[in-house]
């Protein structure tokens, strides 16, 4: 457990221009279904059901379905709160966003029947959709009377003994808190030859405050393809092309709890910048079976997302130590040549795997006069399959390589492969229709220090289709839970934030056959 805890608290010794840690890994990965609001009603369940753009990020093969050809528009608005406990005391914060489901082209090639009259068909669709949303405001206080922020700074020079090396050689870190006076020399040591404190005054109390700004997302382009055979099997793949963004400004502030004017300390504030963009490829798979009319079998498989990444990122530390050295700031850019730090990597995110099933009421080939469904999926996700490495035209030294390596071995131990379940159904009368939708995804973490995460979403929506125009409008509802770590420390007592999450969203899906 110890080796575990240590290899996650040790990425910023392993590299002091690195940034990254499992969390990252994590928010790329643990993103729940997106599509339009037909797909969003139902629980994101499409593996099986298909006829919808948003099959070509779940199972292409459901774009067999079409015989003509839809243009699509799904505008959305989103609501996030974090209900966040931390030391017993709770906070509450909200972002609000618009954003966007599924929307592109698909046409349909019709049907041809051969000699015993079974129809074939195909089908092509160019697609945009967010896939991952990262827009949340996190805040958080408590007071902690085990641990400073400083601990981590303390770790991070663990074994140097040489001042200027920690004023100099760390300058997103633990050289800012040493410049300002929130960590210190021992008295009594010599140069060349010294040890390291905290001027925090733990013992008696600190008041902690993280505050934390998120934004971003990931867009992807889907390029699609499917076909049909004799109305029994459906098979169809989509190379996807991800945009990432995410942007994070990270605020921690610890101050003195006590009463003594004349402890040397008073707070101290780090603050931190990240910015990280890119773009990838993958590529998803898949097949529908009918084995007999009504019932609808699906398979799908999705790569791993290959991710070419760039992270940019600064910090800043503003401490007042009081009549000791009074109040004091300093900047990365100050010890990196007035630049911020830079660095290019290639990232791969976990495979998924869905098996599906879908009853249709009066399945006919006139959709006009089916009467509605029942769908659902069964999705793994191996979330330890995420991992990093080199990029061949960045930097590619031993010490980045060994960071990298280390890196890979803390996402292996700090998650694990999860199940995700998605359910829904939908009543057609006439021209209305009515869906209501549910879906769960599991936890990720091995649960290394109290981490647990889930995801539950409630939906429900109304459709209308009438002479080649079509309206869907779609509400869901989401409660999480997950939790947040200010930091974390080898040989001090360190605690998280424990999250409970609600969202809402609606989509809006205008769509016109073509």
């Amino acid at each position: 457990m110890k080796k575990i805890i240590f290899i996650l608290t040790s990425f910023a010794c392993a590299g002091p221009l690195l940034a990254q840690d499992p969390t990252d890994a994590l928010r790329y990965s643990w993103n729940v279904s997106s599509g339009t609001a037909r797909q969003q009603a139902v629980g994101g369940a499409m593996a099986s059901l298909g006829g919808d753009l948003s099959a070509a990020y779940v199972n292409p093969a459901g774009l067999g379905f079409y015989k003509t050809g839809d243009f699509v528009l799904s505008p959305g608005f989103n609501l996030w709160n974090n209900n966040a406990t931390y030391y017993s005391r709770q906070e509450k914060d909200n972002r609000k966003y618009a954003s966007f489901g599924a929307s592109g082209l698909v046409i349909g090639n019709g049907a041809e029947k051969d000699r015993k009259g079974r129809n074939s068909s195909s089908a092509f669709a160019l697609a945009i959709n967010r896939t991952a949303n990262f827009g949340t405001n996190l805040l958080y206080r408590g007071q902690n009377n085990q641990s400073s922020y400083s601990h981590k700074f303390l770790e991070e020079i663990n074994g140097v003994t040489d001042a200027n090396a920690v004023a100099q050689n760390y300058p997103f870190g633990s050289s800012l808190a040493f410049n300002t006076y929130w960590i210190d020399t021992v008295a009594g040591g010599s140069s060349g030859n010294y040890q390291f404190q905290t001027r925090a005054p733990f013992g008696t109390g600190l008041f902690q405050e993280n505050v934390v700004e998120s934004r971003g997302g990931i867009t992807e382009l889907a390029l699609a393809f499917a076909g049909a055979s004799h109305d029994k099997w459906f098979m169809g793949f989509t190379l996807g092309v991800p945009f990432l963004r995410y942007d994070r400004t990270s605020t921690f502030t610890e101050a003195d709890a006590g009463t003594d004017p004349n402890n040397k300390f008073d707070y101290a504030v780090f603050t931190q910048n990240l910015e990280t963009k890119g773009s990838g490829v993958n590529l998803k798979m898949g097949v529908i079976y009918k084995p007999v009319e009504h019932v609808r079998l699906g398979l799908a498989f999705h790569t791993p997302s290959f991710y070419r990444l760039t992270d940019q990122y600064s910090a800043s530390v503003t401490t007042n130590t009081e009549s000791y050295q009074g109040t004091m700031s300093q900047t990365s850019s100050f010890l990196n040549n007035n630049q911020d730090g830079q660095f290019s990597y290639w990232m791969f995110t976990p495979y998924r795997l869905m098996a599906s099933a879908s009853y249709v009421l009066r399945e006919i080939e006139d959709v006009r006069k089916q009467r509605g469904f029942l769908t659902a999926d069964i999705e793994y996700v191996n979330y330890k399959a995420s991992s990093y490495t080199s990029d061949p035209e960045g930097d590619n030294s031993q010490g980045t390589k060994d960071y990298l390596k280390s890196l890979n071995k803390a996402i292996d131990n700090a998650y694990k492969g999860a199940f995700n379940f998605r359910a829904g159904g939908e009543l057609k009368f006439t021209t209305i229709m009515t869906r209501l939708g549910i879906a769960y995804y599991g936890n990720p973490y091995q649960d290394i220090a109290g981490e647990k995460g889930s995801r539950f979403l409630l939906s429900g929506g109304l459709g209308y289709r009438h002479k080649g125009i079509f309206i869907d409008l779609t509400y869901v509802h989401t409660m999480g839970k997950d939790v947040d770590f200010a930091y974390r420390l080898q040989n001090r007592p360190f605690s998280a934030a424990t999250l409970k999450q609600t969202g809402g969203n609606v989509l809006l899906t205008l769509g016109f056959k073509i």
